[in-house]
């Protein structure tokens, strides 16, 4: 019996150092988060950079193709005029099938395909996509193991008690990135 009081404030102490260590590692994942993100928004603003002129260049080529044009130059504004996450996400992936339309519209002018300024422009943005993708990738990650803290007990416990809640991930919202691809010969 003598003993309990020690026993009571090891437990206690036991109790309060878990509670810094979760608290902080909650910090840190969102920390993580914040900066997969900013490094996402980094090559995402060097496309937002290239699309004006990407569309500049097909604008020469197909004149009377000014609704797609617009469409890109319309969902490239949205994306980049995002104030969350959620619309940012929202934004980008609208852009992302105006950018599909745009190149096929492209597809329909041998001149423009043979164009080396559109060539380039075109690499340029496949190699951002690139890396795009690869920042979605790791922000996806970093996103599913905050997630995952968020919800497991008992560390729910102190992400409930400060207010730590689940991050959206970045996800491919077009039915029509899902869809099986009709390869023809």
């Amino acid at each position: 019996m003598q003993y309990l009081p020690y026993i009571i404030l090891a437990v206690a102490f036991m109790i309060v150092v878990w509670a810094i260590g979760a608290y902080n590692g909650f910090v840190k994942l969102r920390n993580k988060i914040e900066e997969a993100f900013s490094t996402m928004d980094v090559y995402l603003k060097k496309r937002y950079d290239l699309i004006p002129n990407i569309v500049e260049t097909v604008k020469g080529y197909a004149k009377h193709e000014s609704q797609t044009l617009e469409n890109v130059i319309a969902a490239r504004n949205k994306a980049a005029g995002a104030t969350s996450l959620e619309g940012r996400i929202e934004g980008e992936n609208a852009l992302q099938g105006t950018l599909k339309s745009l190149f096929a519209l492209a597809e329909s002018y041998p001149d423009l395909k043979a164009n080396t300024n559109f060539i380039n422009l075109q690499n340029q943005l496949t190699e951002m996509e690139g890396e795009i993708a690869n920042s979605r990738k790791y922000y996806n990650a970093v996103v599913k193991t905050f997630n995952t803290k968020v919800e497991v007990f008992p560390s729910n416990i102190i992400a409930g008690l400060f207010k730590f809640s689940r991050k959206p991930l970045y996800e491919v919202d077009d039915a029509e990135e899902r869809k099986n691809v009709k390869v023809q010969f």
